[in-house]
C-alpha cells in the first residue's frame, strides 16, 4: 500500500460548486502518468480492500441554487463535504480499492412529490409539508385522483404507508421539492467528485460501482439496500433489500461512508446495512466532516436526528472519524491500508 498522496495538478478544490464537463481524455492520460510516477498498483493486488461509499453525491443535494441542496447549519455543508470527499480520494488512491457510488433517481410523479396528492380543496401540498397518519386519517391528504389513475395509486395505499411509516418509528412522508430527475442535470454527479471518481478508476483500474435507487412511485428509498415501505397494503412489492449489495460491501475489510445527507440517505443506508451485518461494524468508518444534515431555515432541521444517529452507529461499534486525520491515524483494521 503507498502512503498519502499530493493533489494531481487537475484537482482545483476551490472549484466543487462548478458544473462543468470533465475531459475525459484528458484525466485518462493524466491518470495513467500518475499511477506510474507514484508506483501505484491494480486495485486487484490489494491485499486490505477497502470500499468508499459515496451516497447521493449529486448536484441536487449538493450544489447550490439545485433543488436539494443539503446546506446544514452553516450554509455550505454540502459543498465542504465535496471538496473533503475529493481531498480525500485523491490522497488516498493507494488504499481505496473501489469506490460504490449511490445515485438518488427520481421522476415527477412520486408520493413524496406534489403533484401525488391533494387536500379537500385540490390544492397541493407545499414543499416540506410533513404528512402525518393523523393527517390522512382526517382526510387532511389524499391521492390525486388523476395521479392514482395513472400510477394505480389509491387513498388505501397513502393511509397504509404512513402507517407502515409510524409503526417503524420511521420520518413521516416529506413532501420533498423535485429533485434527482432521472434525465436531469440535478441528477449527475457532482462535476468534481464525477472527475475524481474518473481518476481513481485509471489510475487504480478499479470500475467504479454505481447504484440506483428511489425509481419506485409508491415509496420513499432514502436507504440504498431498501425503500422506506416494502409492501403495499394487500402485500404488493414496493421493493425489497438490495442483498447483492449487503453481500458485496460485506466483503470489504473497511468501508468508509460519506455523501448526503447524515440525517436521510446516509443515516437509513447505514441502519440497514448494521442490521443486516452488525459484524460489519468494526469495518465501517463514518465520515462526519464528509456528510451534512437536511436543514431548511424555518422549515425543518434534522441535525439532532443525524448526530444521534451516528452516536447510535458509533455504539453499535462503527467508528466515526474525520477525513482530514490520516487513515494511518484510525483506530481498527484501516491502519494497516496505508503502512508504505
Amino acid at each position: 500500500m503507498t502512503g498519502e498522496l499530493p493533489l494531481p495538478g487537475h484537482a482545483d478544490l476551490d472549484r466543487v460548486e462548478e458544473v462543468r464537463r470533465v475531459d475525459y481524455e484528458a484525466r485518462f492520460h493524466d491518470a495513467l502518468a500518475w499511477a506510474r510516477e507514484h508506483g501505484l498498483e491494480p486495485a486487484a493486488q490489494d491485499t486490505t480492500r477497502v470500499c468508499l461509499l459515496l451516497v447521493d453525491c449529486q448536484n441536487t443535494f449538493c450544489t447550490p441554487g439545485f433543488e436539494l441542496f443539503v446546506a446544514g447549519r452553516s450554509g455550505t455543508g454540502a459543498v465542504d463535504d465535496s471538496r473533503r470527499i475529493c481531498d480525500l480520494l485523491y490522497r488516498n488512491l493507494g488504499a481505496v480499492t473501489e469506490v460504490v457510488t449511490t445515485l438518488d433517481t427520481h421522476q415527477a410523479l412520486q408520493i413524496f412529490h406534489a403533484p401525488f396528492l391533494v387536500d379537500e380543496d385540490g390544492r397541493h401540498p407545499a414543499p416540506y409539508t410533513l404528512v402525518t397518519a393523523e393527517d390522512v386519517a382526517a382526510g387532511r391528504w389524499r391521492v390525486d385522483p388523476d395521479a392514482a389513475a395513472l400510477l394505480g395509486a389509491s387513498d388505501e395505499h397513502l393511509r397504509a404507508y404512513v402507517e407502515a411509516l409510524a409503526a417503524s418509528g420511521k420520518y413521516d412522508l416529506t413532501i420533498w421539492p423535485f429533485h434527482a430527475l432521472l434525465g436531469g442535470i440535478g441528477h449527475a454527479l457532482v462535476s468534481a467528485i464525477e472527475e475524481a471518481l474518473f481518476f481513481h478508476a485509471i489510475a487504480r483500474r478499479a470500475p467504479t460501482r454505481f447504484e440506483i435507487k428511489g425509481r419506485h412511485p409508491l415509496t420513499e428509498h432514502y436507504s440504498v439496500l431498501g425503500p422506506e415501505v416494502e409492501h403495499g397494503p394487500h402485500g404488493e412489492r414496493l421493493g425489497g433489500r438490495n442483498t447483492a449489495l449487503v453481500e458485496h460491501l460485506a466483503s470489504f475489510d473497511a468501508v468508509l461512508v460519506a455523501g448526503q445527507a447524515k440525517s436521510h440517505c446516509v443515516a437509513w443506508t447505514v441502519e440497514d446495512l448494521l442490521a443486516d451485518v452488525p459484524g460489519l461494524a468494526p469495518r465501517l468508518y463514518l465520515l462526519e466532516d464528509c456528510s451534512s444534515p437536511v436543514v431548511v431555515p424555518g422549515a425543518v432541521d434534522y441535525t439532532e436526528d443525524a448526530d444521534a444517529a451516528f452516536a447510535r452507529f458509533a455504539e453499535a461499534g462503527a467508528h466515526v472519524v474525520r477525513s482530514t486525520e490520516p487513515l494511518a491515524s484510525w483506530p481498527g483494521p484501516i491502519a494497516t491500508t496505508t503502512v508504505s
